[in-house]
């Protein structure tokens, strides 16, 4: 019986991982079509491998990040630098491009839902004041509840002292590290199961219906990642490689954003964009530290979510908004959206405190999040999918720029 599987199965085992996760959402949705309760059923598949990514992600970053730290050589720069100033510049775009066009497209809302419990931040300062406590928690803790701000604080400290250690001890990090990166190819091949589970199961237990009410906003937001996705983010890239980008902007597309878009979280597609980056053949030592410090702070998805939502809230409630206030928008929604944690939804407890630069108190302000909630199975899905897969395309942009200015 099991020769008979494995004969049967041979042919769709030769696919590459991205035909195969296709065929997981075509048949995903197929079966959420036709049999809602079998549909449900299959969602251990999706939680299994969700729970699998976050599993191995906080050790992943912990031990790649130290590894590549300590067996650095000197004369070769990580180019981490550019990456972060990419990832700035990215979000601040987003988020000037989410202004734009809910300035062009304005949207209102019907402020009639419940309210929602949440404890959003005040202030800019104290977001900023909670992301420097989070990198001194304890290491254990830390890795216990994947807070990758001090996962990032102590594998950079603890790849900084190792840098002097003896050729053995960097040796045995170094296996380590590729002993972890083949636990996560493992997880990694059954992507096509789990996304066919995730799939399923949201399909039938939210179908589309809930969306329809909110179309409007919710094109809006799809309609800015897309433009950053296809638009900006290419632009920043030829500024970087002065070459044609959209073969590399499609690669990371299609490598990163597929997966991220249904795991919903940048933390659990650190994985899935370190092998990409190793496919891409990109400097290890860049990318060890720049993908799991970008799903961290690379949130161009999220300004742009802040930043519709909060203007429909305030064209709902008549506030006349002017461009100086517009672009202090701008700037709050891409620095609030680097304090957001790489976990779906992340992005919709920050409205309340960009919502207050128009006045707007906290109780209409979380009516607003609670409506983010029924938008959020799209939503916060094409967030996720933007975040990620521009980690990957920012540091390929990096490294390749590098490269052309050397040659």
């Amino acid at each position: 019986m099991f020769a008979t599987v494995h004969a049967l199965s041979r042919p769709l085992l030769r696919l590459g991982l991205i035909p195969q996760i296709a065929i997981g959402i075509a048949c995903g949705i197929l079966l959420a079509s036709l049999s809602p309760a079998s549909a449900e059923s299959v969602a251990l598949l999706g939680q299994l491998f969700i729970s699998a990514l976050k599993a191995v992600a906080p050790i992943l970053v912990f031990v790649l990040v130290a590894a590549a730290i300590a067996g650095h050589r000197q004369g070769q720069p990580p180019h981490i630098r550019l990456v972060l100033v990419l990832y700035v510049i990215g979000t601040l775009v987003a988020a000037l491009v989410a202004v734009v066009a809910s300035f062009v497209f304005p949207t209102t809302l019907a402020l009639e839902m419940p309210e929602v419990s949440g404890n959003p931040p005040g202030s800019i300062v104290e977001i900023l004041r909670d992301l420097l406590l989070n990198a001194v928690t304890n290491p254990v803790t830390a890795l216990m509840e994947a807070n990758f701000i001090a996962i990032l604080a102590w594998a950079i400290g603890l790849g900084l002292m190792l840098r002097q250690a003896s050729e053995a001890t960097r040796t045995m990090l170094g296996d380590l590290s590729e002993a972890v990166s083949n636990i996560v190819r493992i997880v990694i091949r059954f992507a096509p199961l789990g996304i066919f589970g995730l799939v399923a199961a949201t399909l039938a237990e939210s179908g589309l219906g809930a969306l329809l009410d909110y179309g409007r906003l919710l094109a809006v937001i799809v309609g800015c990642m897309l433009f950053v996705a296809l638009v900006t983010n290419p632009l920043i890239v030829y500024w970087q490689t002065r070459r044609n980008p959209y073969p590399l902007v499609f690669t990371c597309l299609r490598g990163s954003a597929i997966t991220a878009f249904f795991t919903r979280s940048s933390a659990a597609n650190i994985p899935v964009n370190l092998e990409l980056c190793k496919r891409l053949k990109l400097d290890a030592d860049t990318y060890a530290i720049s993908i799991p410090l970008g799903a961290t702070v690379n949130m161009a998805g999220a300004a742009i979510t802040i930043s519709v939502i909060t203007l429909a809230a305030a064209h709902t409630l008549g506030i006349s908004v002017d461009f100086p206030t517009a672009l202090l928008l701008c700037i709050v929604s891409a620095l609030a959206a680097c304090g957001v944690s790489g976990v779906a939804g992340g992005s919709l407890l920050l409205i309340p405190m960009a919502a207050s630069l128009f006045g707007i108190s906290t109780e209409v302000a979380m009516q607003v999040v609670a409506i983010g909630f029924v938008i959020s199975v799209v939503q916060d899905a094409t967030e996720t999918a933007l975040n990620s897969s521009t980690d990957v395309l920012f540091t390929a942009a990096a490294c390749r720029g590098e490269q052309r200015r050397q040659a």
